[in-house]
This record gives C-alpha cells, structure tokens and sequence, in this order.
C-alpha cells in the first residue's frame, strides 16, 4: 500500500538506540486505523481489520501480549522509531525508501494498484486518454508515487491524508476517479457510497509487497517471521483472509 519521501528523513533521524522489544511483557502494534477493510475504527472505537487479525494471530504464536495504537499515516515510521509502537502492522508496503528507516518482515499478502470512477464514466487509464483528468490518491502511499512517476506530466494530481477523504471527493466530483489498492477499493466498491462507481482497466502495478515493519536490527523481525510462517502453515492465515476475501491475497 503505503511510499513517501518527505518523512523519509525524519524517520531515519528519530532510529533510536536500545534493546528490543522481543523481551517486553507488552508488545505495542501500530496501524492507522483508517483503511478498510484492513485497518479500522468500528463502532465501539475499538481497532478491527485485517492487519489487526493477523497482528493478533502473530502474537498469539509468539505468546505475548500486544496493544493496538494508532497513528497519523505521515507519521506512522517516525512514531515506530521513537519507540511509540514496536512494529506497524498497517498494510504497508516494503519498499527501498522505507528500508532505509526501518525493517520489514516477509511479506504477508500482495497488493495491486487499480483506478476506480463511475460507472457513468468512460474513463480510460491509457495515458492519452488520462491528460487533463483529476486523479485522487492518498499522499505518502505508492498509489500516490506511482501518479506522480507514470503521469505528473499528463494528470492533475490531488494527494489527500486518508483514503476515506479521496472517495468523498470522487462522491461530490471534485476528481475523475481514484487509485488506490485493489483490495481497499474493492471493500469501497461494496458499499452504499460505491455502488455507483467500478474498476477502471487493469491493474497499473500488481507486485506490492505489504510486510511489518519494525526498528532497524530488531530481533523482533525473526520471530515475525517465524510466526507468520506458522500461521500460514496451520490454516489460520487461511481463516482470517476469508473472513474478508473470498480470495487469496497471499
């Protein structure tokens, strides 16, 4: 899911130094909580979604405790580095900027980018047929970097801080579709407000890895590993992907 450049400095600045959380009685897991169906505030302000289900189920395997706590998107690798959280289970996508800052588990499902706009439009996402249009993305996630790379020069770009902010604005108009992960559009698709809009094309980018990203040569990366390897291996994986998705993001 999620690219950025302008924290990519503050996160390097704020690794601390110290031992590792792999010890603690506590383990503290960071997300956003705004990103259905993977990360989200339901209705008794409690956290659900998908990455907070596999959270749960990789420190059940590890036998310890853990705590949700949410974070601004922008400032979710410098909250991590400051030792807010111990590893952000936020579908966050592994790439070489981020690895800079932070570590990352094995992946733990892949994502693809893919436009969404009305059904009443006849949108195509060729280049020739984008020049002019408005596009919607979250800032500081690869959808976001992915625009700005493939088409700064033929679209106008409006960046916006939660998801959930880029699908008001494709509601009233105010942009000619939307790219975001598949997965999260497709929960869109799904609902009251997205029933008048579909998939545009294909997908643009269909290799995003999504891991865990924790401190810089924490220990506590192994053991994630280990854990998520069994999950997989014992069905649960399995249990908590169709719970949500009546087909495999692995």
């Amino acid at each position: 899911m999620k690219s950025y450049k302008k924290i990519l400095f503050a996160a390097v600045a704020s690794i601390a130094l110290g031992t590792s959380a792999v010890a603690a009685d506590k383990l503290k897991i960071g997300t956003e909580g705004a990103y259905p169906p993977f990360n989200l505030i339901d209705a008794s302000g409690k956290v659900v979604g998908f990455d907070i289900d596999i959270a749960n189920a990789l420190c059940a395997k590890m036998n310890v405790e853990c705590e949700v706590v949410t974070s601004d998107w922008d400032g979710i690798i410098p909250a991590l580095n400051a030792k807010k959280f111990d590893m952000i289970v936020a579908s966050m996508s592994i790439t070489d900027e981020r690895k800079q800052a932070v570590d990352f588990t094995n992946p733990y499902y892949t994502n693809k980018l893919q436009f969404i706009a009305p059904k009443s439009s006849t949108l195509k996402t060729d280049k020739a047929s984008l020049k002019g249009k408005v596009i919607g993305a979250q800032r500081a996630t690869i959808a976001g970097t992915w625009l700005e790379d493939n088409l700064g020069d033929v679209v106008e770009i409006k960046l916006y801080d939660t998801q959930e902010n880029a699908y008001l604005d494709l509601s009233s108009g105010r942009v000619d579709g939307v790219l975001a992960d598949k997965f999260v559009n497709w929960e869109w698709l799904k609902s009251d407000a997205g029933k008048a809009y579909e998939f545009k094309g294909d997908p643009v980018f269909d290799n995003d890895k999504i891991g865990i990203a924790v401190r810089k040569d924490d220990p506590l990366t192994a053991k994630l590993n280990a854990a998520l390897k069994a999950i997989v291996d014992d069905g649960t994986y399995k249990k908590i992907n169709d719970k949500y998705f009546p087909f495999s993001i692995y």
